[in-house]
């Protein structure tokens, strides 16, 4: 049986870009830890977040609060928070409350990431 306390960030950066992983449990013990890891990552200057759900086993509303927590803010400041490699019921939980209007969800990293550079070149070319 797995601890439903656990819950790991796991950072790496990708061509410029932030990709948190996240694994086991996020709701309202351990959705502090993430909202830490994003703000000291927009205290560092980090304004392209790229969030991979892939060990994720279950998220609460608490969880899903964080990501609106940021959204405008990073946003505001010329970034944005993409989200990869959901479970189908994790994705069904943001999919009820209307994220995938609100935010990229792409079935891979590598996707999200070409979206974050085609956004980069776009912004080049104005």
């Amino acid at each position: 049986m797995k601890n439903q306390n656990k819950f790991e960030i796991k950072h790496q950066a990708n061509r410029g870009i932030q990709c948190l992983n996240l694994e086991g449990y996020l709701d309202a013990h351990t959705a502090p830890k993430l909202e830490s890891a994003i703000e000291e990552l927009m205290k560092s200057g980090f304004n392209k977040i790229l969030v991979n759900f892939q060990d994720l086993d279950y998220i609460s509303s608490a969880g899903l609060g964080v990501f609106m927590a940021f959204i405008e803010e990073i946003r505001e400041s010329g970034g944005d928070i993409k989200l990869t490699s959901m479970k189908s019921k994790i994705f069904s939980v943001f999919d009820l409350l209307g994220f995938p209007i609100l935010f990229d969800i792409e079935t891979n990293d590598e996707s999200a990431i070409a979206k974050f550079l085609k956004n980069d070149l776009r912004k080049n070319e104005e």
